[in-house]
């Protein structure tokens, strides 16, 4: 047994004093004699060494005459010797993930740590030859540290498996054969990044807090700093998005670009739910006595990141812009924004003031480029000129175009709003101005203009809403012009008007933003249409079955009964062959057009059938001016709005 005992000078007597390294009864073998040194050490010995150097370590520091320094006693180098073994034990496991998954709970390693530490300190400041021999040792164990935090922060990633919830929880998975301490998931298994076990996590903490206290640590940062960014651009990697120029980028063609820009999307939104929140635990975790640090790191770590994915960001607003890419900006400008959580209270003041000011200028970049294509679609219908009308009277596809590009956008209502807000001065004075009068149509009671009564809320946004909605209007108008037949004109309007119609009731966020109010007037206006389409094509076949003329001096006349079912024939095949050509796609619309013209033609015809039938001389003559039956007609007038002109045909054979 190693005995130290202080003499009554303050000298420590009765410890054997090694032999010299140059010894030739001494040359054992390095291992050999620190295993010695070792295991002939009993956990009393250990804690009776680690008192006795605590009390030299008392001396050294209450001792006032710094040029005359205590004697140093034999228990200090038996003290580096059992330190030294220590390293040599632990520095040939088969590999580092064995190591510390296997390695015990060793208290002396750590708390020697310190002591070298401490005792280092205290004899620096004495002009000691032995502080040579303290610091040698004090390096070494720090190196051997170094390399261990190293290969736990390199192994424990690529060697465990590790779920979601999983990170710094406890239970049992093998790895690598061994045993470790790690949760599994209940939900559904998703790999938690990063993917430490919690002994491992603790290992960890306990090497950078001996670091650290050892005065190791700029060492200690540096090894954690890299490896952990190696790891991150790992994960990026495994996203599929690497480090591209603003000139490859804006080189780019769109498909390639859209690809990317999807790649970084996901980037961006792993780093506010997933890595930043990952990283920012697991150096909280490790550094938990030296916060500072935990947050210096992971600072940097965010600053190099973040300003790598701005970079990407704004390359894209620089390319050339078209209005397919509005939806992308949007998509880049709520990942930004939802990234700027995750680095609060994360990094330094002065780390996050600067992030989240490089972040708010680029998503305002965005956003402008954003409120510029999606302004742009007023140029686009207004540069829309056509010279043919649309076959049939049928939706026309700027029509499609325009509502379902607004549909698309009304999904970033919210968005929308918050980019048009800042970057459009609104102005209550001017909404009226701006809200100006869409269709003036005649009605029984009432105009619907659209004002700023029209629509539910008053915004920015709602206001470029119906201005795009306007514009449409007043392109769709110009273009029914094409059409000669007035009652083709109508049912292109009305066509048009029930599509705007159906998409905005069929989209929430459009309906949300238009109202109520809105949608009844645009009801009025199709219904109208509706109204000019009967009055254009029935009011001169209603005429012709009026019973008014029908006598002369009393008594019906036969030449105006043949007269007029000749007139009647001739008018109903018109219609009937040009509006089976006609298109309402719309089956509901369709269905109340046939209605109508049913309840408004067919009571009519078989009226004037009945009465004036009997006027006809014979059956021959009945057969040559009567070409239809009333159920004829209700049938042909299923024909109508189907865009078939063989229909005709195929009733007659």
């Amino acid at each position: 047994m190693v005995k130290n005992d202080l003499d009554k000078n303050g000298s420590f007597t009765g410890s054997p004093k090694p032999p010299h390294p140059t010894d030739p009864d001494s040359r054992k073998s390095s291992q050999e004699e620190l295993e010695h040194s070792l295991n002939h050490h009993n956990d009393q010995d250990v804690k009776k060494l680690s008192e006795d150097i605590d009390r030299f370590i008392d001396v050294l520091t209450t001792c006032h005459d710094k040029s005359n320094p205590p004697d140093v006693p034999e228990i200090v180098e038996t003290f580096f010797k059992i330190i030294e073994s220590k390293i040599i034990k632990h520095s040939t496991r088969e590999s580092s993930a064995t190591k510390f998954c296997k390695m015990e709970e060793d208290n002396f390693f750590v708390e020697a740590v310190s002591r070298l530490s401490k005792l280092t300190n205290s004899l620096s400041e004495f002009p000691s030859g032995s502080l040579n021999r303290t610091s040698m040792v004090l390096q070494r164990v720090m190196t051997f540290m170094e390399e261990d935090l190293r290969a736990l922060l390199e192994d424990s990633s690529s060697s465990v498996k590790v779920y979601k919830n999983s990170s710094f929880n406890s239970n049992r998975l093998l790895v690598d054969g061994e045993a470790c301490s790690l949760t599994l998931s209940e939900s559904n298994g998703e790999e938690e990044y990063p993917s430490f076990p919690p002994d491992a996590v603790t290992r960890m903490n306990r090497i950078v807090s001996a670091m650290i206290l050892a005065g190791y640590e700029t060492e200690c940062c540096q090894v954690y700093s890299i490896s952990r960014r190696n790891a991150f651009v790992e994960q990026m990697k495994k996203l599929e998005f690497e480090k591209i120029n603003m000139e490859d980028v804006q080189r780019m063609q769109w498909d390639s670009l859209e690809g990317e820009i999807t790649r970084w999307i996901r980037v961006v939104k792993s780093c506010s739910t997933t890595l930043f929140p990952g990283e920012k635990r697991l150096g909280d975790s490790v550094f938990s006595e030296s916060p500072m640090n935990s947050q210096y790191l992971f600072s940097n770590l965010a600053r190099a990141i973040v300003i790598q994915l701005l970079d990407f960001a704004e390359a894209v607003t620089m390319t050339k812009r078209s209005e397919e890419k509005l939806f992308k900006y949007l998509d880049m400008y709520e990942a930004l924004r939802d990234l700027i959580p995750s680095i609060k209270n994360s990094c330094s003041n002065e780390c996050e003031n600067e992030l989240n000011s490089e972040i708010q200028a680029t998503t305002d970049r965005l956003g402008e480029a954003a409120l510029s294509k999606f302004c742009d679609l007023e140029n686009s219908i207004k540069n829309d000129v056509a010279r043919t009308p649309v076959p049939g009277g049928a939706v026309h596809p700027l029509t499609r175009y325009v509502m379902n590009y607004l549909k698309y956008a009304c999904e970033y209502k919210v968005t929308l709003e918050h980019i048009f807000q800042q970057h459009v001065k609104f102005e209550e004075s001017n909404v009226n101005a701006k809200l100006k009068p869409t269709l003036e149509v005649e009605s029984e009671n009432d105009s619907p203009h659209f004002n700023s009564e029209t629509v539910a809320r008053t915004t920015p946004f709602s206001i470029q809403l119906v201005t795009i909605m306007d514009l449409l209007d007043t392109n769709l108008e110009a273009k029914s012009n094409l059409y000669r037949d007035p009652a083709l004109r109508d049912i292109f309007l009305m066509n048009n008007g029930r599509y705007i119609l159906q998409k905005v009731k069929g989209s929430e966020e459009i309906h949300q933003v238009m109202g109520d109010t809105w949608c009844r007037r645009r009801s009025t206006i199709v219904r109208h249409y509706h109204k000019n389409y009967q009055r254009e094509t029935w009011g001169k076949v209603l005429q012709i079955l009026s019973h008014d003329g029908m006598q002369v001096h009393g008594k019906v006349a036969k030449t105006t009964v043949k007269e007029r079912f000749k007139n009647f024939n001739t008018i109903f095949d018109e219609i009937h062959r040009n509006q089976t050509t006609w298109v309402v796609s719309d089956e509901q619309l369709q269905s109340e057009l046939r209605v109508s013209i049913s309840a408004l033609v067919i009571p009519a015809y078989r009226s004037f059938y009945g009465r004036f039938r009997q006027y006809l001389d014979n059956a021959k003559q009945a057969e040559k001016y009567i070409k239809y039956q009333p159920e004829d007609i209700e049938t042909l007038i299923d024909d109508f709005f189907d865009g078939n002109s063989t229909s005709m045909a195929r009733r007659k054979t």
